[in-house]
């Protein structure tokens, strides 16, 4: 069975650990409105996706 001859020491550890970082979200603009919205998501402010009305946004105005 593998085992380490010695101890990663914490140093060692967290530099090899410091490219593991969270990204930021990456967005697009709707091709509708123009607005920036994230990747494979219905945009919020026209309800569209791919071009194509998805959620009806007026009548979910209305409602709230």
């Amino acid at each position: 069975m593998a085992v380490p001859k010695r101890k990663v020491s914490k140093t060692r550890k967290r530099m090899r650990r410091t490219h593991y970082k969270i990204s930021e979200n990456q967005t697009t603009k709707c091709p509708t409105c123009g607005e920036e919205i994230r990747s494979h998501r219905v945009c919020t402010s026209c309800g569209s996706y791919k071009g194509k009305e998805v959620v009806d946004v007026k009548k979910e105005e209305e409602t709230n």
